[in-house]
C-alpha cells in the first residue's frame, strides 16, 4: 500500500510523512522528489522545465520505482509529495492502480495566512518557489484535489497530530 500525502510546498509533508512512517508498522517514505532530481542530473539535460513533474518520465519512474520497492520490501510506503496537476494524478494513481498497489491519498490543508507564515517562519528569507505554490495550490483544492483525497485540515494541527489523524485512518 502507498499512503501519498499530498498538499502544497511548506504545509508539512515531509514532517508528517517521516513521523507516519514511525506509526505505521513495516513502512518506509518514498521521496519522489529524488526521482525528479536525477532526471535533473541527465547531461545534457532534459528539455527545460520549471517543473520536473512537467516530465513524463518522472511521471512512469514514480510509479515504477514504487512498484519495485514494494515488490522487494512489501509493507507501506509513505510517499510526501505535492501534486497539483490533475493529468498528473490521474497518470500515477491509474499507474499504481494497473500494477494492484493500494492508494490512500491525503492532503495536507492549511489556510493561506497559515501557509505563509509557515513559509516565512522555515527560512530567513521566505521561499519565491514555495510561495508560488499558493494559488495553484488553491485552485487544485477547489477544482478536484480536495475531491480526490481525505483532507486533513492542519491549519490548528501540530505535524505529529496530522501524523496521527492518517495514521488512525490507514490503521483502523
Amino acid at each position: 500500500m502507498i499512503v501519498w500525502i499530498n498538499g502544497t510546498h511548506g504545509v508539512g509533508k515531509t514532517t508528517t510523512g517521516a513521523i507516519v512512517q514511525k506509526l505505521v508498522p513495516d513502512s518506509r517514505v518514498l521521496d519522489a522528489e529524488k526521482v525528479g532530481e536525477t532526471l535533473m542530473d541527465i547531461t545534457p539535460g532534459l528539455p527545460a522545465t520549471d517543473n520536473f513533474q512537467h516530465w513524463p518520465p518522472w511521471r512512469h519512474l514514480v510509479v515504477e520505482t514504487a512498484r519495485r520497492v514494494l515488490d522487494y520490501t512489501g509493507g507501506t510506503l509513505v510517499m510526501p509529495m505535492t501534486v497539483l496537476v490533475e493529468q498528473y494524478w490521474r497518470e500515477i494513481s491509474a499507474g499504481l492502480a494497473e500494477r494492484g498497489i493500494p492508494v490512500r491519498h491525503f492532503v495536507l490543508h492549511a489556510d493561506q495566512d497559515t501557509l505563509r507564515e509557515r513559509i516565512s517562519a522555515a527560512h530567513p528569507v521566505p521561499s519565491p518557489f514555495r510561495l508560488a505554490y499558493l494559488e495553484p495550490y488553491a485552485e487544485a483544492a477547489r477544482t478536484w484535489l480536495h475531491a480526490e483525497a481525505e483532507v486533513v485540515d492542519t491549519t490548528r494541527l501540530t505535524p505529529d497530530e496530522a501524523a496521527r489523524r492518517i495514521t488512525s485512518a490507514v490503521t483502523g
